[in-house]
């Protein structure tokens, strides 16, 4: 008897059950009860950097702090967020946002957030502000410090993505591209010998220091900058050039590295170096110009179609110029190593 009730109390339990999920299943996000949990619905953003020569995430080795600013269809302020934790280090990181249904824009710059940022924003986005208000500038004490070290720019990458949200998120990947770059310059003697760095002046001027909120340069009404060795030294090396033949002899180079803002061709950027005593120039230097020669022509084919020299340089950030230098301290400008490749140049126009 006991068996029986039991048995019909578990089918009674049953029915209520199925009775009560199917309530449910035709119960939408915008129709649940207010005692209950708001449904999920915004977006879930994956941020990746692998515009770079390597096509390789390089995002959680080099982004340490990271910036979100979210703007509506008409491009108005909604909303930000700031990561500067150690879950930026996980390629499986995600940023979860809770949104009310619509089109957003999302942009993300990484290094404006970290305590060694050398970039800020003209104007801190916030309520009020759009979308076209965004703008950023290099820190300009950061590259007149007086102590080399601290004149390198801390690195600083930009991406932005137009997302609709959806009920249980909207996966979206925000690629990010790098803004800095390093530039390091050796100077070696054609038949050996030693070079000293204290010897040479080393600097490349721009007009590069301020971003508008497509990440563009605005060069308008902005003044050049003067970008100055943050190393200097000497190193060791088995090559020397001995007139058309490489011969391996031991020499000592000299080399300085400098830290600039993004590169584009639409600017006219100079390499000079000159002797520290009397001033004279050795090298003035188009450096796009010859930059752009290291694309080489199998990154313009299949599988990585390279489409530009714009492109190339946004991907590229770390160069190696390579002179050589007569006797008497002035360029032999017949060739120029540059990043492994080597330029011969043949009455160049500079």
């Amino acid at each position: 008897m006991f068996g029986k009730r039991l048995n019909i109390l578990s089918r009674l339990i049953g029915a209520v059950c199925c009775i009560a999920s199917m309530g449910f299943a035709f119960t939408s996000c915008e129709s649940l009860y207010e005692d209950l949990d708001p449904c999920q619905h915004g977006v879930r953003l994956r941020f990746v950097y692998d515009y770079n020569m390597e096509w390789a995430n390089a995002f959680p080795k080099q982004v340490d702090c990271l910036s979100l600013f979210i703007y509506d269809n008409d491009g108005n302020f909604v909303d930000n967020r700031t990561v500067t934790g150690a879950e930026l280090q996980d390629e499986a990181y995600r940023m979860t946002l809770d949104l009310e249904p619509g089109n957003y824009r999302f942009v993300a710059y990484g290094g404006l957030a970290c305590d060694k940022a050398t970039f800020s924003f003209r104007r801190q986005p916030d309520a009020g502000t759009t979308y076209r208000d965004l703008s950023v500038m290099m820190d300009l004490y950061t590259v007149n410090a007086d102590l080399p070290e601290n004149r390198r720019l801390h690195d600083m990458f930009w991406g932005e993505l137009e997302l609709a949200t959806a009920d249980g998120y909207t996966e979206g990947t925000v690629e990010m591209m790098k803004n800095t770059n390093n530039i390091r310059v050796v100077l070696q003697q054609e038949k050996g010998g030693s070079v000293n760095p204290d010897d040479f002046d080393f600097s490349i001027t721009d007009c590069n220091s301020l971003f508008g909120y497509d990440n563009d340069l605005i060069t308008a009404g902005i003044q050049p900058v003067v970008y100055t060795p943050w190393v200097k030294g000497q190193s060791q090396t088995g090559v020397t050039i001995l007139g058309d033949e490489v011969v391996p002899q031991p020499v000592t180079v000299a080399y300085a590295e400098m830290s600039t803002s993004r590169l584009m061709t639409k600017n006219s950027p100079r390499l000079l170096i000159t002797r520290s005593g009397d001033g004279a120039t050795v090298i003035d230097f188009p450096l796009i110009k010859y930059l752009s020669l290291l694309c080489s022509d199998r990154y313009k084919r299949p599988p990585y179609n390279i489409k530009s020299d714009q492109e190339y340089l946004d991907r590229e950030s770390d160069y190696t110029l390579f002179f050589f230098l007569r006797t008497d301290g002035t360029w032999l400008n017949t060739r120029i190593v540059v990043n492994d490749w080597v330029v011969r140049i043949n009455d160049a126009e500079f």
